[in-house]
């Protein structure tokens, strides 16, 4: 693996203890000399090996959570669409007809979904997105999105370990530009769109959660 240079502060202070006791001294013995380089060049190793331990962490680290997203996507089917400082999953948590309790096939891959958050991302903040399919009115479906969102939060809290102020909720409803197409309808048809989806925005803070629920009308 390519290392990084030695750390030039750290080179500078060493380099200029090195002037400054030969300088008091006005003269100094070869040995002198060379036994404050081999001190120098020792500090210097050692800083450099704790690097290369670090970046080695922070590469085996990512790998692991790699690997862990390959597993989540085949395990459960998901897809997992990277931003720019978030990860959103779509995932198979779906709802029956007017209804916003969580189905209990349905909880093993929230279960995964927390221990990914727990582990990977334990300072993040976690949406959950609530959807409708389009039987109904804007008003109505709403909020029973808001209420499919507020039962995957619940869940999350309360069995995934995931602290309550990390995790807002809104509700799409039936926004035409997050539907599903050929999904419509109360029946199995429009299961696909009886849906959350799960955003861990990395760069969030627990302090930008609103403190009540955020509901978005669709596009007009």
């Amino acid at each position: 693996m390519m290392r990084m240079k030695p750390n030039a502060r750290a080179l500078s202070f060493g380099a200029l203890g090195l002037a400054v006791a030969l300088t008091g001294c006005g003269y100094a013995k070869r040995a002198e000399v060379q036994d404050e380089l081999a001190r120098l060049r020792s500090e210097m190793n050692q800083g450099d090996q704790a690097l290369g331990a670090r970046v080695d962490q922070v590469e085996a680290r990512t790998r692991a959570l790699e690997t862990e997203l390959a597993a989540f996507r085949d395990e459960f089917r998901a897809t997992i669409q990277r931003l720019e400082n978030a990860i959103a999953f779509n995932v198979p948590v779906h709802f029956d007809f007017d209804e916003a309790a969580l189905r209990p096939q349905d909880q093993a891959v929230l279960d995964r979904f927390a221990a990914v958050v727990r582990e990977y991302y334990p300072n993040a903040l976690i949406t959950v997105e609530g959807f409708t399919d389009p039987v109904g009115s804007t008003a109505y479906n709403l909020r029973l999105g808001e209420a499919r969102a507020q039962s995957v939060r619940n869940y999350l809290v309360e069995n995934g370990g995931i602290s309550a102020d990390r995790i807002r909720t809104v509700s799409y409803g039936d926004a035409p530009e997050r539907l599903i197409v050929n999904a419509g309808g109360p029946g199995e048809a429009g299961l696909p769109n009886r849906r959350v989806a799960l955003v861990i925005d990395f760069s969030g803070s627990p302090t930008s959660a609103p403190s009540q629920p955020v509901l978005e009308p669709p596009a007009t």
